[in-house]
Order: structure tokens, then C-alpha cells, then sequence
């Protein structure tokens, strides 16, 4: 089924999502895209839906074709401090306080959002696969938090980040088990499995 250009015709709509809210490490991403009203791709959905390589060619393309787009994140210190669901608010309203565009509605990924001054929006469940404008932003949010991961990886290649991105894969708890946490970590979070964390 192909995803919907616009929610409503004739607003100026910005899709918002993110990326990495369920990671022990690392910042959580948001992006903001406006696209153009006919805007059309047969490739474009739901970010965890493609593979990298398409992700990455999407990115390229929602970049040179959106009317405007932004990206922001928060920090693992930040999610620590104001817990992941405001910390992924937040990531996008710094993301839409930087698109140079003001839109005139907000279609949000995800059944919860904190409005945003004075801008209309709509939270649609799984609207990453519904809208394309939310379906971009899912891919730019995942690329850009991707692209951070890798780069903070040749700091710390003992937690795999190169591969697991952050995310609560066996070998990332096995390694926090054994080398401890360290500032990209998410002390709020359990980093560890309950049989990582008994010494027999």
C-alpha cells in the first residue's frame, strides 16, 4: 500500500519521528520534514522496514527534496535527567524550532506528544507507515543517530556500538557486564539482564 502524501490538503505538514528511544547508550534523535504536497517515492517507508543502504540513498533524496528538514537529539545525561519520553518530545521540538519553515500542523509518529507553541498536531500509531512526510523523518532519525553511534564506536569498540547501534543486543548487556558503563550509557536504564547481573 503506498503512503500518503498529506493528512490534510492545503496545510504546510511537517512529519516528525525518532529514533533510539529504546537504547542503553547514546542520544535519542528526532526529525522534522516538510515535503512537497505531491511529494511521491516507491522506496519511502517506515525506517525499520528498509535496509541501511536503502536508508542511506533515501536520506540523500528526502534531503534534496524536502521543502525543509531538521534534526536534533538529547543526550543520554539529558534522558537520565527528564526520562526518555520527554527527552523524545523534546528532541523533536528542537527539531522543529530549527526547520526555517513554519508548518502549519505537525503529524507525529507514536500516540503521545507534547504540543508543540502554537502549531496544531496529529499523533498517529504507526503513521511512520502511513504518511511520508513521517516515514522521512523516521529515516533521517535513524541515518543521523546511526552515522553518531559509529563515530563514538572507535572510542568504546568493546560495546559493539558498530553493530548494535546501543540497542539491548546480548553482546552489548555481556559487555557492560564486563567492562562497567561509561558517559554515553543511559544510567535510568536496566543495563543489565537479570541473569547478566548473578555471579554463580
Amino acid at each position: 500500500m503506498a503512503l500518503k502524501s498529506f493528512h490534510t490538503s492545503g496545510l504546510m505538514e511537517a512529519g516528525c519521528d525518532e529514533a533510539g528511544r529504546g537504547c542503553l547508550a547514546g542520544p535519542v534523535y528526532a526529525a522534522a520534514v516538510i515535503l512537497p504536497p505531491d511529494y511521491f517515492h516507491p522506496l519511502l517507508n517506515d525506517s525499520k522496514q528498509l535496509s541501511e543502504k536503502q536508508r542511506d540513498i533515501l536520506r540523500i533524496e528526502i534531503e534534496k527534496e524536502a521543502l525543509d528538514f531538521a534534526v536534533a537529539w538529547c543526550s543520554a545525561k539529558e534522558i537520565d535527567e527528564i526520562n526518555i519520553l520527554n527527552a523524545s518530545f523534546l528532541a523533536m521540538h528542537r527539531a522543529i524550532e530549527k526547520l526555517k519553515i513554519k508548518p502549519g500542523q505537525l503529524l507525529i509518529d507514536g500516540n503521545r506528544f507534547r504540543p508543540y507553541k502554537d502549531i496544531p498536531h496529529h499523533c498517529i500509531i504507526k503513521g511512520d507507515g502511513i504518511y511520508f512526510s513521517i516515514a522521512a523523518a523516521s529515516v533521517l532519525a535513524k541515518t543521523y543517530r546511526d552515522e553518531f553511534m559509529l563515530k563514538i564506536d572507535a572510542g568504546f569498540p568493546e560495546y559493539k556500538w558498530k553493530n548494535n547501534k546501543g540497542y539491548p543486543t546480548k553482546a552489548h548487556r555481556e559487555a557492560i557486564k564486563k567492562y562497567g558503563a561509561n558517559i554515553w550509557h543511559r544510567m535510568s536504564f536496566r543495563l543489565l539482564d537479570e541473569q547478566l547481573s548473578i555471579d554463580f
